[in-house]
């Protein structure tokens, strides 16, 4: 069974949302998990944005890399430039992307455009995870 792991800096937004839509899209063949070089909880508008698509991320947690399931990946993809340059090293074996996307946990003004910036996001990041399969 491939495995995948989606790293971002505080594993709160980005690697959350892929995580969920990975669940989603990618199924039962693929072993799954998302983690963060520091661990920042999980972004209500995260959580948020993802129900809007039908994907209910609530009960996920925020996580530090897991050296022993890194090494074991078959895929990694890094959502952000920190977690891409600070990424511990890998295997060969292991296969790399970056998705290089803004982080929508720092959007700044009202509520609705912060949450315009989330949905931005998880579209990408759907658009993206479809590529996978």
């Amino acid at each position: 069974m491939p495995q995948i792991y989606f790293l971002c800096t505080g594993n709160a937004c980005r690697s959350q949302m892929a995580e969920g839509f990975a669940k989603k899209l990618l199924g039962a063949d693929w072993q799954i998990a998302s983690a963060g070089l520091e661990t920042h909880g999980l972004n209500p508008k995260a959580v948020a944005v993802m129900a809007e698509k039908g994907i209910d991320i609530s009960q996920q947690y925020s996580k530090l890399i897991d050296p022993m399931y890194l090494a074991h990946c078959d895929l990694v993809v890094t959502l952000c430039g920190d977690a891409k340059d600070r990424c511990p090293l890998t295997p060969p074996s292991v296969k790399k992307i970056h998705w290089p996307l803004p982080d929508p946990g720092a959007a700044t003004g009202t509520a609705e455009n912060q949450l315009a910036v989330f949905r931005q996001v998880r579209d990408q990041i759907e658009k993206n995870i479809t590529t996978l399969n």
